[in-house]
């Protein structure tokens, strides 16, 4: 996993992540695995796992038995751009993203592959597969989604570990001190 200053894996920016989907992903497999990655926060695991049938009734369901540490299953609403990654992506085979020949799902270490290759195409430094859940889950937060909801959305035990992934700048830093002006 590449890393950023911080040791973890770099936020995109919105910048960044236009350039990924329209030039950096070449397939609208590719468009639609990394979609679930940025629009659900899923772990790459995860998205390689789903199954055609946990896309239903506008939701994308994550199975207890292939999140990390089963702990339960999660469902995340499908965005507006996600469901147009989704709508030109059309899968018949059992699993959404199908392994090589058709046999089982696609392996992680091959997505990974895949979305390196996207951000090298690209030119974009310090970026792995685990850089949209960092992504999703920060903006989140800096939209003001309450913690509780970012947590049930990334499947985190604890908010200790959630917040682990939340990225402040250094801006935030600053607006939050300028409210103490009494």
């Amino acid at each position: 996993m590449k890393l950023d200053g911080n040791g973890q894996a770099k936020i995109l920016d919105p910048d960044e992540i236009g350039a990924l989907f329209s030039e950096g992903l070449k397939t609208d497999r590719d468009r639609a695995l990394g979609g679930i990655c940025l629009f659900t926060g899923c772990r790459i695991g995860e998205a390689c796992q789903l199954k055609t049938k946990n896309i239903s009734g506008g939701r994308v369901i994550f199975p207890k038995a292939i999140t990390k540490g089963r702990r339960g299953t999660r469902e995340i609403p499908i965005s507006p751009r996600l469901q147009l990654l989704l709508d030109c992506y059309q899968c018949d085979r059992e699993y959404l993203f199908p392994g090589r020949w058709g046999r089982g799902h696609l392996h992680p270490n091959s997505a990974d592959r895949i979305l390196r290759d996207a951000f090298e195409r690209i030119g974009l430094i310090g970026a792995s597969s685990h850089s949209f859940r960092r992504t999703a889950l920060t903006e989140m937060h800096r939209k003001g989604i309450p913690l509780g909801t970012i947590q049930r959305i990334s499947g985190h035990e604890s908010l200790a570990a959630l917040q682990r992934y939340l990225e402040v700048s250094e801006g935030e830093l600053r607006s939050a001190v300028q409210v103490l002006n009494w």
